[in-house]
């Protein structure tokens, strides 16, 4: 952000708390978007810190008190999950943005569509979507993981899940993209009008016909026998189909660039797959990248700061993970840790209801990929860059692998 948009330190926050930390560009992000987040657990930082930068805002430093913002709605409201606030304003799809007893019954439309034991019959469908992608690149001997695999395979999986046309993913993820890495091509308003404008008709030819699909089992639903308004629809659809477009394609790029920089976990995994699960979580936890906000609802005394108000503060899933408070020897990636701490899909109420589904998409895919490509590598001179924002990613990922795997 320029300087231009620094907000003044208000009365109640300590010069002592005061950081200069972009939310959108952190220090070193380009390089490593992780170990950015990380200079906020440097030694001397505060545990809660205040930044003037997106409007001035509250961060909690340790792993603990980001899970506790995620967890107490009765101190951290989700009326506004994202910053600047003038901006989070504008973002409401839902359930996110509401708080319980509001929240549960509207989670529950997506948890019966995102359980263990509805995604588990998706396997196959996702299995064979994951196959599919890696044989077409397998003959090529190298590929841009994220241009070639990752850009297609969740997108895929999701759009078949709601029964839309494949052609239409590239214009839905443009959209995505600009709620978490914002280019200023499209305001918050306009992104919301773009995805209202394409599902309306959608789900009004779909309400009141039976559909084995999860956009029509979704729209057909009531909550206390009525009906949710077309409005809430819309931005419940919004928010389902944002994280089935974004959050996965991230997770598989900071997989992937760990497992081509490091052989010999790759190879830990081609002598005994049935590591795979713990891998998987392990990774989540070393390379977690979603940052939401919080609003304050009422004045507070926490950890040794006034809050006020409206105050927004940061809670961010790269804090938590790699905190060495909560897990011991932090930033070595082990694939047979036992009791990993980490809040890479949140916690309390507003845990990712797609959590199970991205594990299960992460798990195919490595079992897949390791079958068909067991050994890889990040292609010769590329340059791999790093970008902050709600969900932190990777710009390019070009792999190389011998011919004839």
């Amino acid at each position: 952000m320029s300087e231009g948009l620094l907000a003044a330190r208000p009365a109640h926050v300590p010069e002592a708390r005061v950081v200069d930390f972009d939310f959108f560009d952190p220090p070193g992000v380009a390089r490593d978007f992780q170990d950015a987040w990380r200079t906020l657990q440097a030694p001397g930082v505060p545990d809660v810190v205040w930044t003037p930068r997106n409007g001035g805002h509250w961060i909690a430093t340790r792993g603990d008190l980001v899970e506790e913002v995620f967890a107490d709605y009765t101190t951290f409201s989700n009326r506004v999950v994202t910053i600047p606030k003038e901006r989070g304003e504008h973002y409401r799809m839902l359930p996110t943005t509401l708080d319980p007893p509001e929240h549960r019954p509207v989670r529950n439309l997506l948890n019966r569509n995102l359980s263990p034991a509805a995604v588990n019959r998706q396997a196959d469908m996702i299995r064979a979507i994951c196959v599919e992608l890696i044989e077409e690149v397998k003959p090529n001997g190298t590929c841009d993981l994220l241009a070639d695999f990752a850009a297609h395979f969740p997108i895929r999986v999701f759009m078949r899940m709601v029964d839309l046309p494949d052609a239409d993913a590239p214009m839905m993820k443009y959209w995505t993209d600009q709620i978490v890495h914002p280019d200023g091509s499209l305001s918050v308003e306009e992104t919301m009008r773009k995805f209202h404008e394409y599902l309306e008709p959608v789900v009004r030819a779909r309400r009141g016909q039976p559909g084995d699909d999860v956009l029509s089992d979704i729209v057909n639903a009531q909550i206390k026998g009525h009906e949710l308004s077309m409005e809430e629809m819309l931005n419940l659809l919004m928010q389902f189909m944002m994280g089935g477009l974004d959050t996965v394609f991230n997770f598989l790029a900071f997989t992937f660039l760990f497992l081509a920089r490091n052989p010999g976990h790759q190879q830990q995994l081609l002598d005994d797959p049935a590591l795979i699960p713990g891998a998987v979580n392990e990774l989540l936890r070393r390379y977690p990248l979603v940052s939401m906000a919080r609003e304050v609802r009422a004045d507070a005394e926490w950890q040794g700061v006034q809050l006020k108000q409206g105050d927004m503060i940061i809670c961010a899933s790269p804090l938590v993970g790699t905190d060495p408070r909560l897990n011991p020897d932090p930033l070595t990636v082990d694939f047979r840790r036992k009791g990993a701490r980490h809040a890479t899909f949140g916690k309390g109420n507003h845990i990712c209801p797609g959590a199970h589904l991205a594990q299960v998409e992460m798990r195919i895919t490595l079992t897949e990929w390791l079958s068909r490509i067991p050994h890889f590598d990040v292609a010769e001179g590329a340059k791999i860059t790093m970008r902050g924002g709600i969900v932190g990613s990777i710009e390019t990922l070009p792999l190389v692998w011998p011919a004839g795997c």
